[in-house]
């Protein structure tokens, strides 16, 4: 029993060895570093955030788009937003459709019923789409904000501007299957 290994900090053994936590760590793909020049943007959404203690609400206002990719033969979009606050994707809402517009002034606001203490578990999910009334929606890309307090505590009304994401279509056996590049 004298052969007992000394352990770093965070270390554990196994009848199998150390472990070594550090190695099993997930990382994000905001914590790689400046990696960001490698995701393709397709142009940039502008949004509010503030929570209602009042009311137990978060309230996301969408305000505009700007510098949109064209997807309709005409060389424009009639782009509209659907937004989630994950992990539950129940709760959906949707803005109207701006027709024949790359640069759409939304201007609508939504409210996500959530205890302020679960925010921090929370992320926002905003799908940019191009309506398309014979065919299947095309979707431009997408916002991801995965931390609600990165403007502020939203006792106040924030101002976000965030990149969209490009998304570009994979068919597989007449399944659209969405890839963000």
């Amino acid at each position: 029993m004298g052969t007992e290994p000394i352990l770093q900090r965070g270390e554990t053994t196994t009848s199998i060895g150390r472990i070594k936590p550090e190695l099993y760590k997930q990382k994000s793909v905001d914590s790689e570093g400046n990696k960001k020049e490698d995701v393709k943007t397709c142009g940039k959404l502008n949004f509010t955030l503030q929570y209602d203690y009042e009311n137990e609400l978060l309230v996301v206002k969408i305000i505009k788009a700007l510098d949109l990719p064209a997807k309709d033969f005409t060389g424009t979009s009639d782009p509209y937003v659907k937004m989630y606050l994950l992990p539950d994707r129940k709760k959906k809402f949707q803005t109207r459709v701006h027709r024949k517009t790359l640069n759409p002034v939304f201007d609508e606001t939504f409210q996500f019923p959530v205890a302020y203490d679960q925010l921090s578990n929370r992320k926002l999910h905003f799908g940019v789409y191009d309506f398309d009334r014979f065919s299947r929606h095309d979707m431009i890309g997408e916002v991801i904000f995965d931390n609600l307090f990165e403007a502020s505590d939203l006792s106040r009304e924030a101002t976000v501007w965030k990149d969209i994401h490009c998304a570009t279509t994979v068919s597989y056996n007449s399944t659209n299957v969405f890839l963000f590049i």
